[in-house]
């Protein structure tokens, strides 16, 4: 009777982690892959929406938060969503607005599905939650480029000023990649090049999630 049970309950769901420097496209990369790929086909849940209070967030020698930490995340409440939705639980999350103030915070219903998608700053960086990924990728850009990406989505997207964005780039974003997100580079199973167009590297990973599904 239990191995019928085991026989007819469903596969576990294939995990890919994607990451990669800030502006290298990973947000956008993930919404062209939601474009093909319905809800009940691929989850897609981001690690910016567990980043701890505000209160939590460590200030630098200038008295600036610093949110490009890993400590800055509540990485336990990543690692067990990620096992609930391995498990086929819903996970739900209130969203991060990046103390955006012209933004009201949603609550985020994750399903569960066939293929799961994880992507952020840090996703490689946890032990527990790397052994878990069954496809790492790692987008990768040229840092001015990185650079420029980043002024234009925090002042449009996040109404941060200019003067912020340059302040944390240099003191915070471009040390925290040099040091806990560029050395997964040579851990990835799959690294795409994102200065110009990284299209088709999208069309392999599309692809690729398309032959899971058929399984």
């Amino acid at each position: 009777m239990q191995q019928a049970e085991q026989q007819n309950s469903p596969a576990k769901p294939f995990l890919i982690g994607i990451t990669g420097g800030s502006g290298s496209g990973k947000s956008t990369f993930i919404r062209r892959i939601r474009e093909q790929f319905s809800e009940e086909q691929v989850c897609i849940i981001s690690m910016d929406d567990y980043y701890l209070p505000v209160e939590f967030q460590k200030e630098d020698p200038n008295g600036k938060k610093n949110f490009d930490l890993p400590k800055s995340f509540d990485k336990k409440a990543f690692r067990v969503a990620l096992e609930d939705l391995l498990n086929w639980k819903t996970v739900e999350r209130v969203e991060h607005v990046f103390n955006n103030p012209l933004k009201t915070p949603r609550t985020l219903v994750f399903h569960p599905a066939p293929v799961i998608l994880v992507e952020g700053l840090f996703v490689f960086h946890f032990k527990k939650v790397q052994a878990m990924y069954d496809l790492k990728i790692f987008i990768n850009a040229k840092e001015n480029l990185k650079v420029i990406r980043r002024i234009y989505r925090d002042q449009v997207e996040r109404n941060y000023p200019v003067e912020d964005v340059l302040y944390q780039y240099q003191h915070h974003v471009l040390p925290a990649f040099e040091k806990y997100i560029a050395p997964h580079k040579e851990e990835a199973d799959i690294v795409i090049n994102n200065n110009q167009s990284f299209d088709r590297g999208l069309d392999v990973v599309k692809g690729y999630i398309a032959h899971l599904l058929m399984k």
